[in-house]
């Protein structure tokens, strides 16, 4: 959504700054056990919204008293899929990533929960997965049969390029400024030959 004159408009969330990037699309399962996070995640069920995802670019997860970590300007919006409470004060929860966000401002609550004003990026232009990059999906493929259906997105795609590309971003060992690149770009013919390329050089493909 746009406002007039071409802005882009905001939204306000909560933020979950992780030493991890989450793709649309994507599974990610969380322990929560900081106070902060227990109750943004109980007031998110409770009025049925998501929260951003943002990776970690300095400072801890767990942050000590004062210290908020720094984090990227563009994260995911993550919706709550599943909630278990094995014990008083833990949440098991598991998410699935929806829209990728741009943030324009943050700020820190009392409880040291960050809250962000942000825009929804745009998706990438559809495209059908290239006949070269085939092999990546095959590839992909065999990694979500050992990873299990549980950890691995329920609706398959693999004959779209963006899918194929951001599950390939999630499973691969790649560094976490790399995943934040992919989750970054805008174009899944370019994420899908820098993976291929990855690939190739470690004797995958």
């Amino acid at each position: 959504m746009r406002l007039p004159g071409g802005r882009p408009a905001t939204t306000t969330i909560p933020l979950f700054p992780l030493r991890t990037v989450l793709f649309p699309g994507g599974l990610l399962p969380l322990k929560v056990f900081e106070q902060r996070y227990i109750e943004m995640v109980s007031a998110c069920l409770k009025a049925k919204r998501p929260f951003g995802v943002v990776m970690i670019t300095s400072g801890e997860e767990v942050a000590a008293q004062g210290a908020l970590p720094t984090f990227a300007e563009v994260g995911t919006l993550a919706r709550i899929a599943e909630v278990d409470m094995p014990q008083l004060g833990i949440m098991h929860v598991v998410t699935e990533g929806l829209a990728r966000f741009q943030v324009r401002a943050h700020r820190a609550q009392g409880d040291r929960l960050v809250v962000a004003d942000v825009s929804d990026l745009a998706a990438e232009p559809p495209l059908p997965l290239p006949d070269d990059a085939r092999p990546l999906a095959q590839l992909l493929e065999l990694v979500a049969t050992r990873v299990g259906p549980r950890n691995f997105p329920a609706r398959p795609a693999y004959d779209d390029a963006s899918w194929v590309g951001y599950r390939l971003a999630e499973v691969l060992p790649l560094p976490l400024p790399i995943k934040q690149s992919m989750l970054e770009i805008n174009d899944a013919a370019v994420r899908l030959k820098v993976l291929g390329k990855f690939l190739v050089q470690q004797g995958l493909l």
